[in-house]
């Protein structure tokens, strides 16, 4: 049975140690994995974080995504989302409005790849090759004014073909967003990515474009996204507005500060088992072990 392993450059060696699954499985989930993504360099300065990416067969089965249902695995409710035509609106405290079509996502903005940390609240860790470009690139193109002090994200989201996460006792505050500082998004590390494992985005990663905020909890990282406002004041966010004493608006990893529900000093790294206390641990590092990057953004 062949690997799920993309060809993308920088990752190549983590299919040495890529485990068979169902061979169903198998089959099905490499139907979703996207189209070959080329002409993307590796970026050296991001390349090594110290172990090897996740492979691909586990990062994208074991999926984050509200919309498509509560639990880890929704990569096949995923494939109902519509990314052809896709509609990108730039817009708020801007000098240069935009709106980005599908084909101006991969070709107006240079492309590289860089290999990241990927942590969750939930405290469950993977190493992603994402492919994409830097946020401040697209800052660059269409100038936020000084007014500008945050930035907000909105997710696509319909409900005629996002189900949600099921039985819900509260309205829930659809579309899906989130946010940042205007400092942040221009911060070297943030990212949006349009690809991974040396493919385009598959849906259940976000496609075709999603925040990639390494210092931060996996849920700061908004898929799917039509909608960027520059805007003046904090805006609120899904799972600040939801339960805003367990996931707070900057959301850093900081393994001395615990979830009301459980601790964040340790985390499980995602593999073979379908169960998580059977993952390899480690220590949390502050900033996902970026601080060198960001710890000067909050004093």
């Amino acid at each position: 049975m062949k690997s799920l392993i993309g060809a993308g450059a920088g990752f190549a060696a983590a299919s040495a140690g890529a485990c068979q699954r169902n061979a169903t499985l198998d089959v099905e989930l490499e139907s979703t994995l996207g189209q070959p993504l080329t002409g993307a360099s590796l970026n050296s300065a991001f390349a090594d974080v110290g172990r090897a990416p996740t492979p691909q067969q586990y990062a994208s089965s074991y999926n984050n995504f509200y919309e498509f249902g509560g639990s880890k695995n929704i990569w096949s409710s995923a494939q109902a989302l519509p990314t052809d035509p896709w509609r990108l609106e730039v817009t708020g405290l801007v000098k240069k409005p935009a709106t980005y079509d599908l084909d101006d996502l991969t070709q107006r903005f240079t492309l590289e790849e860089r290999i990241y940390r990927f942590r969750c609240v939930e405290a469950w860790a993977m190493v992603v090759p994402w492919i994409g470009f830097p946020m401040k690139a697209l800052m660059a193109a269409v100038e936020p004014t000084p007014a500008a002090k945050f930035v907000r994200f909105s997710s696509y989201y319909d409900p005629q073909v996002c189900p949600g996460p099921g039985l819900s006792l509260r309205n829930l505050p659809w579309p899906y967003t989130e946010g940042l500082t205007v400092a942040e998004m221009a911060n070297d590390l943030a990212f949006f990515a349009v690809g991974v494992y040396g493919r385009t985005l598959p849906k259940q990663h976000g496609a075709p474009i999603r925040m990639v905020v390494p210092w931060k909890y996996g849920f700061k990282g908004a898929k799917s996204i039509v909608k960027i406002d520059f805007v003046a004041e904090q805006p609120a966010t899904y799972w600040n507005t939801l339960a805003p004493n367990e996931y707070k608006f900057e959301a850093n990893v900081e393994p001395e500060v615990p979830h009301p529900r459980w601790s964040q000093a340790k985390e499980r790294l995602v593999g073979e088992s379908t169960s998580l206390f059977t993952w390899e641990e480690q220590p949390t590092v502050i900033y996902n072990g970026y601080g060198e990057y960001v710890a000067g953004l909050y004093g």
